[in-house]
């Protein structure tokens, strides 16, 4: 299970005038906001876009200022696939060791979509005995014990939420090296990716191309 919320694309208009910086075409851009407050590339400035983000990296460095930030909830186990994506992206969690312990623990904070019955069932009587001893935890003066049966039991199913900041740069490599992974997870992350503004043209874009201004 993985859930994507909460999404904001930002910086576009600064990026996209730094795009034009190099050849001091910023008289042929095209671009505004419309009445909902959205920035709109005009044909001038999607076309260099383009042209620019196909060249290569050296060229599409203007990517690197567009900033999208978002709140991820998803398994342990894909949050370990994604810290391999750490250098240029930012990541607040919330705290397993401080609130772990603070609601009952049930089947839908894990992820289990994909389980089998028969592994639903050990899944569902394994819950049980962690949500046991977080009542034994809090019954027992929350000892060092108990704390650490909970914390060294918890399964990496356990969903946790992140609010992430990254660039389209990281979604670019992130979407061409997880895009056809086995993981389901990142089917859905990498679909979300699809839908952000103007992801076909500068993020999923593969021709090759010279820039122009």
């Amino acid at each position: 299970m993985l859930k994507v919320e909460r999404t904001a694309v930002m910086n576009l208009e600064n990026a996209m005038r730094g795009a034009r910086n190099p050849m001091n075409s910023w008289a042929r851009s095209d671009s505004s906001y419309d009445e909902n407050g959205n920035y709109i590339l005009g044909p001038n400035d999607l076309g260099l876009a383009k042209r620019l983000r196909v060249a290569g990296s050296d060229h599409r460095k203007f990517i690197r200022q567009i900033f999208v930030s978002c709140d991820i909830t998803a398994p342990i186990y894909w949050w370990k696939e994604f810290d391999t994506y750490k250098v240029g992206t930012t990541a607040n969690s919330t705290s397993t060791m401080h609130k772990l312990t603070s609601k009952p623990i049930e089947m839908d904070d894990f992820s289990h979509d994909h389980l089998t019955p028969d592994a639903e069932k050990i899944m569902s009587d394994y819950v049980d005995a962690i949500e046991k001893i977080r009542l034994r935890f809090l019954e027992n003066g929350k000892s060092k014990e108990d704390w650490y049966d909970l914390i060294q039991m918890l399964p990496e199913s356990y969903n946790q939420m992140r609010t992430v900041t990254m660039s389209y740069e990281n979604l670019v490599n992130m979407y061409f090296a997880r895009r056809n992974h086995k993981l389901m997870e990142w089917h859905t992350f990498t679909d979300w990716i699809t839908t952000l503004p103007y992801a076909q043209e500068i993020i999923i874009a593969e021709d090759d191309a010279k820039p122009e201004a």
